[in-house]
């Protein structure tokens, strides 16, 4: 097939779009770009904003005029539909749907979206359904943890759940298996985070007092055994990795965390049948907002977690 050219773009934002990121936006309008390429274009100032450089945390408003430099997919050509029954199993998992938003309950190994070689992730397996005339992720989850997964139906919708995260004024919660003998009952760790790249290109996060981003976690025990504890996780920031890091400062790393955990401990788990990291967001709540009433989202912890549990031995 024969590829056009890519030329110079310039889009005027309408109202549909008023509220984005700069950085969201791209990568909506180039897709099969790498998201470090268009980043890169940010910092390089090739993407202008009514002439002007922008930063990606940028957002946009009606009338503003976004210039896209000619940006080609390195070998990506027409967009990858998931196959039948990966659309079938995100069908099966669907926890919520209203007129706003369509909540899932996303199973582990499934990343939100594609990228880092991935052709496709769970929004574009939903889009793919072909039911939605505008379909986005509210956040993310890690591609290792299961759980409530929200998408809004609508840009009010969006901005709205992204207000409520924004604020503080969300309920997170999530199940994890924390390794070692609990002592004592809940605990807090207010430990500010920063992400970071190693030399090898892996993405990692660590505390950074300094230059880190405030991020707050709530440990508290629900059921203890002899070398583990299962907590329900409260987070009241949503920064990349927070749980696993705070955990791993605690001192009782997630259980299957290979990047923050230690492979050996993570032994006698794999041999009771664990084969991923035990973090499961199981729910997630959003206060009354104008229009839109309370939104209260439950997701059942996955069998396979359920049976690990049962055959922990108890101390």
């Amino acid at each position: 097939m024969t590829q056009n050219r890519p030329q110079v773009r310039k889009l005027v934002i309408d109202a549909r779009e008023e509220g984005q990121r700069i950085d969201n936006f791209l990568i909506k309008q180039l897709p099969g770009v790498p998201k470090s390429h268009i980043y890169r274009l940010l910092r390089s100032g090739q993407v202008r904003v009514n002439g002007g450089r922008a930063k990606p945390e940028r957002r946009l408003v009606s009338g503003d005029e976004v210039r896209i430099p000619p940006v080609r997919a390195a070998d990506k050509g027409e967009a990858v539909r998931p196959p039948d029954a990966a659309l079938n199993r995100l069908r099966e998992a669907v926890l919520y749907e209203d007129e706003h938003y369509l909540a899932l309950s996303k199973p582990a190994g499934w990343a939100a979206h594609a990228g880092s070689g991935l052709t496709y992730g769970v929004i574009e397996a939903v889009r793919a359904w072909e039911r939605y005339a505008f379909l986005e992720l509210c956040h993310r989850l890690d591609r290792d943890t299961s759980g409530v997964l929200l998408l809004a139906k609508s840009r009010s919708a969006l901005l709205r759940a992204q207000h409520a995260f924004r604020q503080g004024e969300a309920d997170k919660r999530y199940f994890a298996l924390l390794l070692g003998r609990w002592r004592g009952e809940d605990r807090d760790v207010d430990a500010a985070l920063l992400r970071d790249a190693l030399v090898s290109g892996e993405r990692r996060v660590r505390i950074d007092e300094d230059d880190g981003k405030p991020a707050k976690s709530r440990f508290s025990p629900r059921q203890k055994f002899r070398d583990a504890v299962l907590c329900e996780v409260r987070i009241f920031s949503g920064r990349t990795h927070q749980i696993r890091v705070h955990a791993a400062a605690l001192g009782h790393p997630v259980a299957g965390d290979e990047k923050y955990g230690e492979h050996e401990a993570n032994r006698p788990l794999r041999a009771l049948g664990l084969k991923r990291m035990f973090l499961h967001a199981h729910f997630l709540g959003l206060p009354a907002a104008g229009p839109f009433p309370k939104l209260l989202l439950n997701a059942p912890l996955p069998e396979e977690l359920r049976d690990v549990l049962d055959r922990l031995p108890r101390g």
